[in-house]
């Protein structure tokens, strides 16, 4: 059996008998998101308000009261008893969101007398090796230092009555006031302790270990205020520009390179085995003949710059081939001289030989 075909309506055809007699919409109006409100801001006229504007362009028509009502939402219901029935079966329950809070003040206050007392115990510990190596350091002073320096760093003049450990007059300049920044130079350099004042310091291997050094340093450090120890940062420096300072401000004494030189009445070390501590040390103290320059005169960035070209020089791009020890250019005249000549001799003699023949 075979049925007709239903004609096809279109939206500008009459609709249907039952149709027209239904004075209910066919779907119910709703209100946008943002005009619902919840709460307190609710207001007890936004219904009737609404039943008697209608909606937007309703002309005044009655909106139904099923308009108002929530809708059921039975497949969500669904849905969620289908998951309880998942996780009474196998699935493990969820973790609970909001834990019950409970009163926790109870084990505040042991925690916080813990760590009270942990930080006191830090502070000690802290304490303690610096006292125990300002009281090493004291006993290596009395030994190897006051006979020069005096007794707590005073000095001995050679004007002074001051007499150093075993009664011994020495001659020796006051330590106090000096900070950790001097000693650490002339302990560290070897250049100190000094056997005869009355000659340059030069550098040698330090009778010291680096434990005795720290607590010399230390209780230099505490007879009066000083400078600390500086920390260089050469990596921050620029070559080029130590190269120039270097050229304006050492290369007259330590040589272009750093190879030491001649200056009369005095030696100037190379700096092949200085460190950039020592190095910023030295610019700072200027020890022995050497000037003394402060950050007026050279900045912090440009003593940066200074020890990476110190660092650079100790060993070189040399694209000549023979370095010759980077003395200058007086070895290398030398050398070009006895070359040059050995072959202006040798040329002389082949010559010589061809015209006898």
């Amino acid at each position: 059996m075979v049925r007709a075909l239903r004609r096809r309506r279109r939206l500008d055809a009459p609709a249907r008998g039952p149709l027209r007699g239904c004075r209910r919409p066919l779907q119910h109006r709703e209100r946008e998101v943002g005009d619902r409100r919840r709460g307190v801001e609710a207001r007890p006229d936004d219904r009737s308000s609404a039943r008697r504007g209608g909606g937007r362009g309703g002309g005044g028509a009655h909106v139904a009261a099923d308009a108002w009502r929530p809708r059921r939402r039975g497949p969500a219901r669904r849905a969620d008893a289908l998951l309880l029935a998942l996780r009474r079966g196998r699935e493990r329950a969820l973790p609970r969101g909001d834990p019950p809070r409970r009163n926790r003040l109870p084990l505040l206050a042991p925690v916080r007398s813990g760590v009270k007392r942990l930080l006191a115990l830090g502070a000690l510990a802290l304490a303690l090796p610096a006292a125990a190596g300002a009281q090493s350091g004291a006993g290596l002073y009395a030994e190897h230092c006051a006979t020069c320096h005096g007794v707590g760093g005073r000095g001995v003049l050679s004007q002074s009555r001051t007499r150093g450990v075993l009664d011994v007059r020495g001659l020796g300049p006051p330590l106090r006031g000096v900070g950790a920044r001097a000693a650490d130079f002339y302990l560290r350099a070897g250049y100190m302790p000094l056997r005869d004042p009355h000659q340059q310091p030069w550098r040698k291997r330090s009778p010291f270990s680096e434990q005795q050094i720290d607590a010399l340093v230390g209780y230099v450090a505490s007879l009066g205020g000083g400078p600390p120890v500086p920390k260089p940062h050469p990596e921050r420096g620029s070559l080029a520009r130590g190269l120039r300072l270097f050229t304006d401000h050492c290369a007259g004494c330590h040589q272009i390179v750093a190879e030491g030189g001649y200056v009369t009445g005095a030696r100037v070390p190379p700096l092949d085995r200085a460190t950039p501590t020592q190095v910023a040390e030295a610019v700072r103290i200027g020890p022995y003949l050497m000037p003394r320059f402060g950050p007026s005169q050279i900045s912090n960035a440009e003593l940066d710059s200074i020890v990476a070209y110190v660092q650079w020089a100790k060993h070189p791009d040399d694209r000549g081939g023979w370095a010759l020890g980077h003395v200058g250019p007086v070895p290398e005249g030398i050398v070009a001289w006895l070359l040059a000549g050995a072959v202006l001799v040798g040329t002389c003699l082949a010559i010589g030989r061809r015209g006898s023949a």
